[in-house]
């Protein structure tokens, strides 16, 4: 069939990496894509280049970005719209909340074109005052009648949007969790070495990864938090921030307040294309958000065999087994409980990421999110061919 995707940005996230790993997978199926998005913004990264290397139709969107930008959405919806007339898609997918509005909007100039439409995770709490919030849930359950099927990434993504009523029920209700590409982190059985000499971390040292957008949900200053209720007791701990964003400048003002002897062992790296070397030089990841849907950089960790440590939110439950493949908690004092375990008992750690290894190549592959995707696009054309 012909598919058109739509993205707000194909930054270093969650979604431009699930495209990147499924689509080539899909269009080796005799599917035709088109995937339309916007630019990522400063310190993002973009993987526009990359995907239109793999031989995908990926096109630039002028106007389409996050935020509220009046002028820009409508040059959006009319260049989708333009875009929609020509290539005349037979099932329009959109991703997160700023082209789910405008992507399905624009589907309508097809008519025949089924809807599909991915929450990645949610920001209808705890980001916005109240009536913001309600006015967003207002428009997704407006939207949520016009597209045929709701995939949500995670069990606890789609319980949330069950809970606040933004669809008023499970009919058209997906979950389709996330799959990348694994092999080069599966096949990791030793140090890189580049990321430990370039922070100066000598063999014994455990090096503690903090990665994804220095972003105010990700909760960064958390981090140094439990850095710091360790560093004293545990003199080979290292952390390490792998990812750019808003929050940087904060961040570095506050590792720079550190004590000398603390501040030498805690890095900002900013962000990486290739996290392979990233994680083959890590001992464990840290996650600190305070929303999440199905974070793929716990996919990551899990798939190059590393023990995770992150708070119990969102999806995270889902791929992060308490006490078998790391440890979760809601507070510092927990996730500084669960890496002093690491610490404490070094194969503590290989043990788990081993487990956590079997979980993610069965569940997480960029095979398996093709056949999930490819079951998700047959049932939608064929509810909207039925007029359900």
């Amino acid at each position: 069939m012909r598919i058109a995707r739509v993205l707000t940005r194909l930054n270093l996230g969650g979604p431009a990496r699930q495209a990147l790993a499924s689509d080539p997978l899909l269009a080796a199926r005799g599917h035709e894509l088109r995937l339309y998005t916007g630019t990522s913004g400063p310190g993002e990264g973009d993987l526009f280049e990359t995907l239109h290397a793999r031989g995908l139709d990926v096109r630039r969107v002028p106007g389409l970005a996050r935020g509220i930008a009046p002028a820009g959405d409508l040059r959006a919806l009319a260049t989708l719209r333009r875009e929609f007339r020509e290539f005349q898609p037979e099932l329009v997918h959109t991703h997160t909340a700023k082209a789910g509005i405008l992507g399905r909007r624009a589907a309508r100039v097809v008519p025949g074109a089924a809807r599909v439409h991915t929450f990645h995770g949610h920001v209808f709490e705890g980001y916005f005052p109240p009536a913001v919030s309600a006015a967003l849930v207002a428009l997704e359950r407006k939207l949520a009648r016009q597209t045929d099927r709701i995939a949500a990434v995670s069990h606890a993504t789609a319980e949330d949007l069950l809970r606040l009523e933004v669809l008023p029920d499970e009919s058209k209700l997906v979950v389709v969790p996330p799959g990348i590409e694994l092999d080069a982190l599966l096949a990791l059985r030793e140090r890189h070495g580049a990321l430990r000499a370039q922070i100066g971390a000598r063999p014994e040292d455990f090096v503690v990864g903090v990665i994804g957008r220095l972003a105010p949900v990700k909760r960064s200053q958390w981090a140094v938090d439990v850095f710091e209720l360790l560093a004293v007791r545990y003199p080979a701990l290292q952390l390490v921030f792998i990812g750019d964003g808003s929050e940087r400048g904060m961040l570095e003002r506050r590792l720079g307040a550190l004590a000398p002897q603390l501040r030498a062992r805690a890095h900002m790296l900013g962000a990486r294309m290739d996290m392979t070397p990233v994680h083959a030089d890590l001992d464990a990841v840290l996650l600190c958000s305070h929303s999440e849907g199905l974070p793929i950089a716990l996919i990551e960790a899990g798939a190059a065999g590393k023990p995770v440590v992150a708070t119990s939110v969102g999806g995270v439950p889902e791929l992060v087994a308490h006490e078998r493949t790391g440890f979760l908690g809601e507070k510092q004092d927990e996730l500084a409980f669960g890496l002093a375990q690491l610490l404490e008992n070094r194969a503590l750690g290989p043990a788990m990421g081993q487990r956590a290894r079997l979980r993610i190549d069965k569940r997480h592959s960029a095979a398996a999110l093709c056949e999930r995707l490819e079951g998700l696009y047959a049932l939608a054309r064929e509810v909207h061919a039925c007029g359900s």
